[in-house]
């Protein structure tokens, strides 16, 4: 049932909602009616009708994510059998959807992919008020933390990240509430962690300061706010209307994720001839398999559709033109790959990760970090300054790895005195490996 949502916060939040708690109306009706009730934060409760033979959904909630959180929260219900047949008739606001649902036939539109102008312009409206006093309260709780000190924010506990996010979520606003509660680790990610929990906030009200004036922005940096504040593109109005770029797309690198029983996978590709980079994701709940179309260390002749952003990079493949084939990346500089992700900051100052692909030769570890005679490619160094492990190019440039990755012995066993290429994530606290290349082709790490 899950497959149907439209992106990955409205299955979590659908999962949230699939307890017979929030539903204090259900019922079904043979072959293919169900209809429910669920209560909500607005003072009457949310009417949800699904058509299980289209499937088509319609329901009272003013999102503009099709299927929304209550309906996919309605299916989940039903194929668990918590939703039992009613012998009596509808509810009269579900039955007369049902009756013109039945009415339909297949020269028609169906009615529920028909756009009412004014409606729309309605729902958009009671979203933005939501969002807008939802951001508002953000402002309030981000003031409060600085004006108190970040000091306890060690002793604070999830709950405290939780309790505002949660907020958002009722505001519709899930973009924010997900970056709020990747804020609980900050505090235990070591030396540092105060500064790099200060700029999270600031990048926070920055946010809420864009989105009050987006009015002003220019169309690709409203989109990228619209977006971090979680407004959603269909994927079908990508593929009809966004960038389309063709070209022999390198597969990098793929890095999985887990978090609250929903996977993720993300697929990093570049353009041999356009030089761009794009990001293929996709999810999956457990028990599903994620997307395996694409496979790192080839590449493959194909169209891929840009979602609109001030830094456009996630992606669909809309056309494959051949198969893949084995294909090794030329790699980079450290400077050149710092020098590329200050660009992408100044268009777009919310972004986390940047992909990296660095030409690397091994060289013994030394600490501190000594520069070495100039070389093309970047070398795997020992523990620099820091301790930590980095990367060393043949300029004297370290670019350190990322503490989550740990040690990434692996990597300096593969290189075994040999040349290396290494592509990766970069953040702020470091690059984290994810694939390395030698003679005989590209390892996983």
């Amino acid at each position: 049932m899950l497959t149907l949502a439209p992106d990955a916060p409205s299955q979590r939040t659908a999962q949230a909602l699939a307890s017979a708690g929030s539903w204090p109306l259900t019922g079904a009706r043979e072959p293919d009616a169900l209809w429910g009730e669920c209560r909500g934060s607005a003072a009457t409760p949310y009417r949800t009708a699904i058509d299980l033979s289209g499937p088509a959904y319609q329901c009272s909630c003013p999102s503009r994510k099709f299927p929304c959180k209550h309906a996919l929260a309605l299916l989940l219900l039903w194929a668990d059998g918590a939703v039992k047949d009613t012998p009596a008739d509808p509810p009269a606001w579900a039955d007369t959807w049902f009756a013109g649902r039945a009415g339909l036939t297949k020269a028609n539109e169906p009615q529920d992919l028909k756009i009412d102008p004014m409606a729309a312009l309605r729902r958009a409206a009671q979203r933005d008020s939501r969002i807008g006093a939802g951001l508002a309260e953000l402002d309030r709780w981000l003031c409060d933390q600085v004006r108190q000190g970040l000091a306890g924010s060690q002793q604070a506990g999830y709950r405290h990240w939780d309790d505002i996010a949660a907020r958002m979520v009722d505001a519709q606003a899930p973009g924010l509430a997900e970056r709020l509660r990747g804020l609980a680790t900050v505090p235990h990610s070591g030396a540092g962690w105060d500064g790099r929990l200060l700029a999270e906030y600031a990048l926070l009200r920055l946010l809420i300061l864009a989105y009050g004036q987006q009015s002003e922005l220019a169309p690709p940096l409203r989109d990228t706010v619209r977006s971090r504040i979680g407004f959603t593109v269909r994927q079908a109005d990508v593929l009809a209307s966004g960038e389309h770029v063709r070209d022999r797309w390198q597969v990098l690198a793929r890095r999985d994720q887990e978090q609250d029983r929903l996977r993720s996978r993300r697929m990093w590709l570049r353009g041999r001839t356009s030089g761009r980079c794009a990001l293929v994701l996709s999810f999956a709940v457990a028990g599903q398999s994620l997307d395996d179309s694409l496979t790192v260390g080839t590449e493959v002749d194909a169209d891929l559709a840009f979602y609109p952003a001030a830094v456009p990079m996630r992606a669909l493949v809309a056309v494959r033109h051949d198969q893949a084939r084995a294909s090794a990346p030329a790699g980079g500089t450290v400077a050149e790959l710092l020098a590329s992700w200050a660009k992408a900051l100044g268009a777009d100052p919310w972004l986390d990760t940047w992909p990296a692909v660095l030409a690397a030769t091994p060289v013994t570890p030394v600490t501190p970090v000594t520069p070495v005679t100039p070389v093309t490619p970047v070398t795997p160094a020992g523990p620099a300054r820091s301790g930590r492990p980095c990367l060393l190019d043949g300029c004297g440039d370290a670019l350190p790895l990322h503490p989550g990755a740990g040690d990434c012995w692996p990597l300096f066993a593969l290189s075994g005195g040999g040349p290396l290429t290494v592509a990766g994530e970069w953040s702020p606290r470091g690059l984290w490996p994810l694939t390395a290349w030698d003679q005989t082709g590209a390892v996983p790490l």
